[in-house]
């Protein structure tokens, strides 16, 4: 069975998107690589914007899938279901060729010259922050990690450090500096 025309654009769009961000992202592209037609592409978006928007939507819509599969399990203690949420991801990024995130690429592109993008992304960060915040939180009820750990400010640093190693896995094409963060990471929380 295809795919419907608006699923076969969001995922042709986000590939483009990581690949040559959203200023090369031409719409025309995108058609010739789908093969679907402009009207299509119109019916489902406004425009480049909207399409893009609509991309960071189905992507985030994806990681927080993923969390919720890492972190709800509780057959784990908080620190190891953040640990394979980090995982995951990394090994996402493997598939992609070491694309990286596409909040964190987009959000260096176009923070200082789109509001809408800016905030849309700052939400994306903080949502996935706020997660962290929760299973900290209850790694620190358990005794996983000291009381006078912050957990608001741990969760949401954890989500800052990742993105600065997503960035320097991208640039060398290689997943070192990400395991690296997360072990300095998890040690320094539990000391």
């Amino acid at each position: 069975m295809t795919q419907p025309t608006k699923q076969r654009l969001i995922e042709a769009g986000l590939s483009m998107l990581l690949e040559h961000g959203y200023g090369s992202l031409g719409v025309q592209a995108l058609l010739d690589q789908t093969g679907i037609p402009k009207g299509s592409f119109y019916h489902h978006f406004k425009d480049k914007e909207d399409f893009a928007l609509t991309v960071i939507d189905t992507y985030i819509g994806e990681v927080h899938k993923a969390l919720d599969m890492c972190l709800g399990d509780e057959s784990l203690p908080p620190l190891l279901r953040i640990r394979r949420f980090f995982e995951i991801v990394s090994q996402k990024y493997r598939e992609d060729g070491y694309m990286g995130c596409l909040m964190g690429g987009l959000g260096q592109e176009l923070s200082g010259t789109s509001e809408t993008f800016r905030r849309k992304i700052e939400w994306c960060f903080s949502s996935i922050g706020e997660r962290m915040v929760a299973c900290l939180t209850e790694a620190k009820a358990r005794g996983d990690i000291p009381a006078s750990v912050d957990a608001e400010h741990m969760g949401h640093l954890l989500v800052d450090c990742w993105e600065g190693a997503a960035l320097r896995s991208r640039l060398r094409r290689d997943p070192q500096s990400l395991m690296a963060m997360l072990d300095f990471y998890m040690r320094s929380i539990a000391a």
